[in-house]
């Protein structure tokens, strides 16, 4: 049977963040036989026909002829194992929603279950059943908070029953305190309808939105507290954190009575995502006070919890959220947003309503949500650089966009850097396309300007936590000898290539000795792209190998005075990349360059230059970025290796 309808209603909610938070919500469809139900860890926004699972509906309608456990964990066990039993022969490898009987009772054929922030602005608020009393009367039934799972099956069911019993049918409309809602219609089109006809209605009884709109917060203190919290809340995985603040968030982190609204939470979702209660950090003026209270809160927190808080916020700053990768970090974000938003809507309906404790006991400890949350966030690669951060700067185009990719391949998230930012976005976008959301990000750096690359680091900081990598790339050439070459053109190259290496080290090393603080064990590296003209002179090129020769003095500077905090610092000298645009530009490459400048006797065209250059070469050919990024995955895996200069020229240069 095609399930097409059910598809397209499930991507259209699934597609809209209003309605469907971090791939949550579920989606059915029956006939007499049979119902074709959202397999638990799916996402509605991209699901297809295969994703959903194939219930014998006979078997389903048993459930309500046992009698199981009054033990909560006990029972949830036993009737995941009657609706796994339920399954047809065809699904044994996909997991029904416990709330599948729920879709099952229903005398719909389609059932849509959401979590729409709107609507949960009323469900999670104290007056939310009187106001939505008033707002839907008997188009609506009203289900208190109920634990998820069989229990709010059990609720609802008995509810439908009394609902029958004075209506002769069945409600369209289920509101779910501290849940979300589920909508029964026979046909799509009104299933639509339904949810924007509740949407509107809340709309006009809302007094006030959240105000989402940029910030101004001290971004340096918050990229120098964000590698501290990656650290702490690390354990032996991996860990990002993602940085938010806008207006509302700056509101609610003026002190810890303002934060009350979020400090426990609003709904199931909130508890799988981001624990059911965040840490709020108190302000401290001086740096190494904060830095103290934050490592004693967050032990506080996990002596108290048995596990660290997935949510920091920090007092006169904003928020700080947690993931083993930055999908799961992206995510906590967001369904933090979420529940400020909810919060925020709750004040027109009496203020927030949190989950009952008993019922935050029960998530915490449900295995179903765990299963949920472990299969919507498991994308972790096990590749040589997973959830490693690192920047390439000069990685728009040529070298530096082949070595970017490279990184990506190996799982790291790669920070474009690039005075070129139009191209820069261009292909963080095309990354994030081929390696997943959040993988890639493109910066805006002039890498010979302080304050354009301490921002470069402080963007990367506050986008993925810290940094573990940086591949300093960026560099021009400019040909020619002593008599062509003027002052001017000395000087921007000398700048680029030796003096923004500096620049570049100062801002990098500053989250990477954070992160050592608070994880000696931890290693971090900074990465030279030299060159093989830094190992030897270079006819007419002296402006270009100077700044190379130079580069590896600083190379092993560096190395000697980063050493104590794990930071290793090492060059890689490519030979020539004959391919790249600084070589086969026509209008400005260096074979051009080379041919004007007379570098090559003889040499009459393009061509010429070229069939020379690649004649230098033992190997044959010239450098290709995997090459390079084969030495950069040698230089950060060997933690046994520091100021050296590791060259990659095909024989072209050799060690002496």
């Amino acid at each position: 049977m095609v399930l097409k309808d059910l598809v397209h209603i499930s991507n259209y909610f699934g597609s809209k963040p209003e309605f469907v938070l971090a791939g949550g919500g579920n989606t059915s469809y029956k006939t007499a036989e049979h119902l074709y139900v959202k397999g638990s860890g799916t996402v509605l926004a991209d699901i297809t026909e295969e994703d959903f699972v194939k219930m014998n509906r006979k078997l389903l309608g048993q459930l309500w002829e046992r009698e199981y456990s009054k033990d909560p964990a006990e029972r949830e066990a036993q009737v995941l194992e009657d609706l796994m039993n339920a399954r047809e022969r065809s699904e044994y490898d996909k997991r029904p929603s416990l709330e599948t009987p729920l879709h099952d009772i229903l005398d719909y054929k389609y059932v849509v279950h959401t979590h729409p922030t709107l609507v949960n602005g009323l469900t999670c608020s104290r007056d939310g059943r009187q106001e939505a009393e008033e707002l839907f009367g008997d188009r609506a039934i009203w289900i208190p908070a109920a634990n998820p799972g069989y229990a709010l099956v059990l609720a609802v069911r008995k509810e439908l029953e009394r609902y029958v019993a004075k209506h002769g049918r069945h409600p369209q409309i289920i509101l779910l305190q501290n849940h979300g809602i589920f909508i029964g219609a026979d046909t799509v089109d009104e299933i639509k309808d339904i949810a924007h006809y509740v949407v509107k209605a809340i709309e006009g009884r809302i007094k006030r939105r959240p105000d989402l709109s940029l910030a101004e917060f001290d971004r340096q203190r918050a990229a120098d507290i964000s590698p501290a919290i990656r650290m702490l809340l690390k354990g032996e995985g991996n860990s990002i954190v993602t940085f938010i603040c806008n207006k509302e968030i700056s509101r609610l982190v003026e002190s810890e009575q303002a934060f009350k609204g979020v400090s426990l939470a609003l709904s199931p979702d909130h508890i799988v995502y981001c624990k059911h209660r965040p840490l709020f950090v108190p302000y401290r003026p001086d740096m190494e006070e904060q830095y103290a209270l934050l490592a004693q809160r967050i032990d506080e927190y996990r002596q108290r919890n048995n596990f660290l808080p997935k949510v920091v916020a920090v007092e006169k700053l904003g928020v700080f959220a947690w993931g083993h990768n930055k999908k799961a970090a992206d995510i906590t974000a967001a369904v933090f947003l979420d529940a400020v938003k909810i919060s925020v809507y709750a004040q027109s309906f009496g203020g927030s309503l949190f989950l009952p404790q008993d019922k935050i006991d029960f998530i915490n400890d449900w295995e179903a949500e765990a299963y949920r949350a472990k299969v919507s966030l498991a994308d972790t690669s096990g590749k040589r650089l997973d959830e490693k951060v690192v920047v390439v700067t000069g990685s728009a185009q040529g070298f530096g966009k082949g070595m970017a990719e490279e990184m990506a391949k190996e799982g790291a998230n790669v920070v474009i850097a690039d005075i070129n930012d139009k191209l820069a976005q261009q292909n963080a976008r095309s990354m994030c396309r081929l390696y997943g959301k959040g993988k890639a990000m493109a910066v805006k750096v002039d890498v010979s300007q302080e304050a354009s690359v301490r921002d470069m680091i402080i963007d990367t900081v506050l986008a993925y936590g810290g940094l573990d990598v940086f591949i300093n790339n960026a560099g021009v050439l400019k040909a020619g000898g002593l008599e062509e070459m003027d002052l001017k053109s000395f000087e921007f190259v000398t700048k680029i290539n030796y003096t923004a290496y500096y620049l570049c080290t100062k801002y990098a090393s500053r989250p990477m000795k954070i992160q050592h603080r608070f994880n000696k064990n931890y290693y971090t590296d900074i990465i030279q792209i030299n060159s093989k003209s830094g190992l030897a002179g270079s006819n007419r090129n002296f402006a270009y190998a100077g700044s190379k020769f130079g580069g590896i003095g600083l190379t092993q500077s560096f190395a000697m005075e980063l050493v104590e905090y794990n930071i290793k610092v090492n060059a890689i000298c490519p030979g020539n990349y004959f391919d790249g645009p600084l070589w086969s530009d026509p209008e400005n490459g260096l074979f051009v360059q080379y041919l004007k400048a007379g570098k090559v006797p003889g040499a009459k065209t393009f061509e010429d230059v070229k069939r020379f250059y690649e004649a230098k070469v033992p190997m044959g050919r010239g450098c290709y970025p995997v090459d390079v990024a084969r030495a950069i995955l040698y230089a950060i895996e060997q933690q046994y290796e520091t100021g050296q200069a590791i060259p990659v020229t095909g024989g072209q240069q050799m060690l002496k």
